[in-house]
């Protein structure tokens, strides 16, 4: 669990996640540095001890002292480098699994509350920044260090030169900190345009082949071509502070460097130093240029990370919605009832809902899944024109926001959710729990990239006979025709390479193989030909008997198969009974599910027949000109027989 009230904490959480390895890369950066910064110290004793006094001995000595800790320098680099490198993998991928858990644990509430591109930004850029961020700080620990030594080494030979060296360093950092703010804004608003883009190429991606259908692809091309370019105008402006305060650096270090060479000319122009004490000088005008550098390169990293941490907390502080429960034995073979549409789903039967309403049945699958309503969402963020104080108060405002909402989230998690099984409400179970009793898949299920194995069975549970019966549920054996490798053939991302109909079967049949106590279907059959549909609606009652099935559809072909169908108007159950009941009584339903037939109920049950299709029985299901799905390429037997 971060900390995430506020970046400083948040960087503070990161180091302390890796403390041993950040002390590690501190002694190893202690170690590569002093050497370095002992080595003018040693010149300039070797100087005046041995080579201007002529004894040959000292000079040796000193000569074995400086190869001493040029080797010890050396292999400290080394240690450090590997030490480093590991601290800033730990820190970039441990990001990646922030993200990923944050990501799992919300799962449909954290597109609601964060942008999709922003959470794309966190895991990828963001976890190298906290790499950099790691990587600065155990290396500015050695510099300064290395600093402070190097100050006591010159207020031991000149004080005058010592207080130069030690007033040099804060007078750096109150100039960096005033050059830092707009670098700082100017990374932000990059920051917040690249992650609105990132949000654009997803959305793009998305929706590409709709977009193709009708002829929107340019308006949406020409917005992400705009997009980009603010993108780049923001990271020249961001690059172009940076490149000042860098020079901003070097001028300083240069101005530092002739001062203190004039000092030490003149010094030992008085008779106040000797010559080994002038190289010592001199050596360190030229060493002390590092730590200096190291200091705003630090700065600079830091500021990034500061960055960073903003957009990260907005991430990983969003508030878990789903409180903590222990778990509760629950009778998967009880009644599963819904107070606020009033619908009773009796355990073991194959129950349908119908609505005029498709809004109306996917709010009824979100309640039977505990799935919070859409309209919860965080507020957008800040402008990223908006610098400055104005920024500060947006990003309050946010966290107030952010407060406010976890405040609901609490109050809702101790009121009752108002969908029981067994009597137990699904609040009272952790969502862990609700989750593997009850599974939902909705027409917004997707494909991923991978084996048909991994596809269908994502925890590799099933045996081969299970992934068998599930396919053949689901009428997907044309899917495993097509794949080259059987169950080994890979799929596409998004499944690209199947049909509209061969992705929805195959979801389908993820979703009969997880087995769930309660599986609730939302259109399961709203891309697929009647053919094929129709045996989807033979198979999927002797695949789920004994077991509570819910299904959303308006499909006559499926409603014809089920033990009992609910009709849904205006969100509330107002006709219970099977299909031939309710089409022989009901003028609602004739209306809903057969639309037009409502005056001839007698001609309309002698129609159903499993292989025969009525008259456009629904929006979604008519017999469109192309057959991609069309059985008879596959399964010739079957039409034959039928």
């Amino acid at each position: 669990m971060p900390d995430t009230r506020g970046p400083g904490r948040f960087l503070w959480w990161l180091m302390r996640q890796q403390g041993d390895l950040m002390v590690a890369a501190c002694l190893c950066s202690l170690l590569w540095m002093l050497p370095t910064a002992m080595t003018p110290w040693v010149f300039g004793r070797a100087i005046d001890e041995g080579i201007v006094a002529g004894d040959t001995g000292r000079t040796l000595m000193w000569c074995l002292v400086l190869l001493l800790i040029t080797l010890v320098g050396a292999s400290s680099g080394v240690f450090y480098h590997t030490v480093v490198v590991r601290s800033w993998l730990v820190a970039s991928y441990g990001q990646t699994g922030l993200v990923t858990n944050k990501t799992t644990r919300l799962g449909h509430v954290l597109t609601r509350r964060a942008p999709t591109g922003e959470v794309l930004s966190v895991n990828g850029s963001d976890g190298e920044q906290f790499g950099h961020f790691v990587e600065i700080v155990s290396r500015l620990v050695g510099n300064v260090i290395a600093y402070v030594v190097v100050a006591v080494i010159v207020l031991q030979i000149s004080v005058p030169l010592g207080l130069v060296v030690l007033l040099v360093a804060p007078l750096l950092v109150v100039v960096s900190s005033v050059l830092l703010r707009p670098l700082s804004a100017a990374q932000t608003r990059e920051r917040s345009r690249d992650s609105e883009l990132t949000s654009m190429a997803t959305d793009i991606v998305a929706g590409l082949r709709i977009l193709r259908g009708i002829g929107g692809e340019r308006i949406f091309g020409d917005n992400y071509a705009g997009q980009s370019q603010r993108v780049r105008r923001a990271g020249v402006q961001a690059g172009g502070w940076a490149a000042f305060v860098e020079s901003v650096g070097v001028l300083l270090s240069g101005l530092f460097l002739v001062t203190l060479m004039v000092l030490g000319v003149r010094a030992v122009g008085r008779g106040e130093l000797q010559i080994g004490q002038l190289v010592t000088f001199l050596g360190y005008a030229l060493f002390l240029v590092q730590p200096i550098r190291v200091v705003f390169e630090a700065a600079q990293q830091i500021t990034r990370s500061f960055v960073s941490a903003r957009k990260t907390i907005g991430v990983l502080g969003t508030p878990d919605p789903w409180p903590v429960r222990e778990r509760q034995a629950v009778d998967h073979r009880a009644e599963l009832v819904d107070e606020v549409s009033g619908l009773t789903v009796r355990p073991g039967l194959l129950t349908m809902v119908v609505s005029a309403v498709p809004d109306d049945w996917a709010a009824l699958a979100d309640r039977l899944g505990r799935y919070l309503p859409g309209e919860d969402s965080m507020p957008a963020d800040e402008d990223d024109e908006v610098t400055g104080r104005a920024a500060k108060r947006a990003h309050r405002e946010k966290l107030r926001a952010r407060a406010e909402l976890a405040r609901r989230d609490a109050e809702r998690a101790e009121r009752p959710w108002g969908v029981r099984l067994g009597g137990v409400d699904l609040a009272a179970l952790p969502i862990e729990q609700v989750r593997e009793t009850v599974l939902v898949s909705d027409t917004g299920a997707h494909v991923f990239a991978g084996t048909l194995q991994d596809a269908v069975d994502p925890h590799g549970r099933l045996t081969l006979p299970q992934a068998e019966a599930a396919l053949y549920a689901a009428a997907a054996e044309d899917v495993f025709d097509l794949m080259p490798g059987g169950w080994q053939g890979v799929l596409d991302e998004r499944g690209r390479g199947l049909s509209g109909g061969q992705r929805q079967r195959l979801v389908l049949t993820r979703a009969l193989a997880a087995d769930a106590p309660v599986l609730v279907l939302v259109e399961p059959t709203s891309a697929v030909d009647a053919h094929t549909e129709a045996r989807i609606a033979e198979r999927l009652p002797e695949h789920r008997r004994g077991r509570t099935t819910v299904v959303m559809t308006a499909s006559p072909l499926l409603l014809h198969h089920a033990d009992e169908v609910a009709l849904l108007e205006g969100g509330r159950v107002v006709a219970v009974g099977s299909h031939h009941e309710l089409v022989a009584t009901h003028d609602g339903y004739r209306r809903t599910v057969l639309r037009g037939d409502a005056a001839e109920p007698e001609a309309v049950l002698d129609a159903h027949e499993p292989w025969e299709v009525p008259d456009e029985p629904a929006q979604h299901h008519a017999i469109p000109e192309h057959l991609p799905d069309h059985v008879s390429d596959h399964h010739p037997e079957e039409v034959t027989q039928s």
